[in-house]
C-alpha cells in the first residue's frame, strides 16, 4: 500500500512564517506597536485641556515586545510647570479626568483588536 502525502511544502512554509512571526521583526512587535499607538491616540483624545501641555507631553516608547504611553518627565509648560507632575493629580481625580484608566476601560477591547489584526497579518 502506497501512501502519498500532499502539501508538505506548504505546511513547512506555514511553520516558517509562524516562526518568523515571533522574531523581533515579526508579529509581536507589530502588534505591540499598533496597540500602543492606538492607546496613545485614545488617551490623548480623553485628556482634558487647559493649556494643551498635558496632551502634548504624552509620549510613546516602543521597544520590541514592549510599548508604553507615559507623561514625558522633561516636558514643561511656558510657566515652568511639568505636566508629568500635575498630570498624576489630574488623573487621580478620577472620572472623566482619568485619561489612562478611561483608555483601558473604554477602548481596551478595540486596542486589543487593533493589536490582534496587526499580529494576524504575519500569520500564514
Amino acid at each position: 500500500m502506497a501512501v502519498r502525502i500532499e502539501g508538505i511544502r506548504e505546511a513547512q512554509q506555514g511553520v516558517l512564517r509562524t516562526a518568523e512571526a515571533a522574531t523581533p521583526r515579526g508579529a509581536m512587535p507589530a502588534a505591540v506597536k499598533e496597540g500602543t499607538l492606538a492607546a496613545h491616540r485614545y488617551a490623548v483624545s480623553r485628556t482634558h485641556v487647559d493649556t494643551g501641555a498635558l496632551k502634548a507631553s504624552q509620549v510613546v516608547d516602543i521597544r520590541g515586545n514592549r510599548g508604553i504611553v507615559y507623561l514625558n518627565p522633561s516636558a514643561r509648560r511656558s510657566d515652568g510647570r511639568r505636566p508629568a507632575e500635575y498630570g498624576v493629580y489630574e488623573h487621580q481625580r478620577g472620572g472623566s479626568h482619568a485619561f489612562y484608566a478611561r483608555t483601558v476601560q473604554e477602548d481596551g477591547r478595540s486596542i486589543l483588536q487593533t493589536a490582534g489584526r496587526a499580529f494576524r497579518r504575519y500569520l500564514p
